[in-house]
């Protein structure tokens, strides 16, 4: 995990409009070739854990723009959040033998065997965003991305911010919207939360209800109506992701309540639809995670190709943002 290793983190900043050209949407394993300095291309096998949220476009928008630009031969695939579809899609790229492989685990165990198919044909394995849990850390050369536990770290602290600026007095019983079970962020964002708030408001913070919405706003939607029908009391959301928090917001809206001031909601990502949501005062504050991944990835698959070493650990630019932010930061999010 994270907190045992040194990774290569993305250091990306908000990108402008035109780093987020949308590719033509491509299924199973197609190539998006862009025009090379006339070298041979690199070609990249890239398994995405699938498109289920806001974030997650954009990442994969990111990654087949910044292939493009790059003159790579990329070789994209849905993992559809199913880990046997991923290591299907590894497996495949290692019979294409392409040269290098990155993909976005859907979940962190489970991956030793394929990581060794792929070491065994001497393809170099990049992670991206997620991290996983092998016998063998040589099974793959590097990560880029984020920190999650740092994440939720922010998120328990830019909660102190909002429920002061409410002036919320009291008991604060907390709903958490996991992430998909297994995964890397659900693990690690539960993880830096609970540690600031064991550490600093023990006797004042309490999680009373905690469950998986699978990163989805159909499933932060569904699960966050069980929560106020279970514990109609909750006044603060923690939802990993702002996807879940939006689909959270109607159940909250449906039950009578207003999002935002009888339910203050913390989430993390910083897509537009989650701005969106912050400057209608419905989310008070979010953590930013940046998904603009691409270019970063990129330069590391060519160092790897090279033959080049490559750093463990580059740490992420990211922001948190509050209500009164949102108006001003919204025209400048483009994902």
């Amino acid at each position: 995990m994270l907190s045992r290793r040194n990774f290569l983190t993305a250091a990306v900043g908000v990108a402008a409009a035109t780093g987020l050209a949308a590719c033509a949407k491509e299924d199973g394993n197609t190539a998006a070739a862009g025009s090379g300095s006339g070298s041979k291309a690199i070609t990249l096998g890239f398994s995405q854990v699938g498109s289920e949220s806001g974030w997650r476009t954009a990442n994969s928008d990111s990654v087949k723009s910044a292939a493009k630009d790059a003159g790579y031969t990329l070789k994209f695939s849905d993992a559809q959040q199913k880990q046997e579809n991923q290591i299907s899609a590894i497996r495949n790229y290692i019979a294409q033998k392409v040269d290098v492989i990155a993909f976005s685990p859907v979940v962190v165990t489970g991956w030793d065997a394929v990581l060794k198919e792929a070491k065994a044909a001497k393809i170099p394995v990049v992670l991206t965003d997620r991290s996983v849990e092998t016998s063998d850390d040589s099974l793959y050369v590097t990560l880029v991305g984020s920190d999650f536990t740092d994440e939720g770290r922010r998120a328990a602290k830019i909660l102190e911010k909002v429920l002061e600026k409410a002036g919320h007095k009291g008991a604060v019983k907390i709903a958490q919207l996991e992430g998909t079970t297994g995964a890397a962020p659900a693990i690690e964002r539960a993880k830096g939360f609970k540690e600031v708030m064991d550490a600093d408001h023990a006797d004042d913070w309490k999680v009373v209800v905690s469950q998986t919405g699978d990163f989805t706003r159909a499933g932060g939607k569904q699960v966050m109506a069980a929560f106020l029908q279970s514990n109609p009391d909750i006044n603060v959301l923690f939802a990993h992701n702002d996807d879940m928090a939006i689909g959270a917001i109607q159940s909250i809206e449906a039950a009578g309540k207003k999002p935002g001031k009888d339910i203050l909601i913390v989430s993390i990502d910083g897509v537009k639809d989650g701005f969106v949501a912050m400057s209608e005062g419905k989310i008070n504050a979010i953590v930013e995670c940046n998904p603009l991944l691409g270019p970063q990835l990129m330069e590391v698959v060519k160092k790897v190709k090279d033959g080049e070493t490559v750093e463990r650990w580059i740490k992420t630019k990211e922001s948190d943002f509050m209500q009164d932010q949102a108006k001003d930061a919204l025209p400048t999010r483009k994902y």
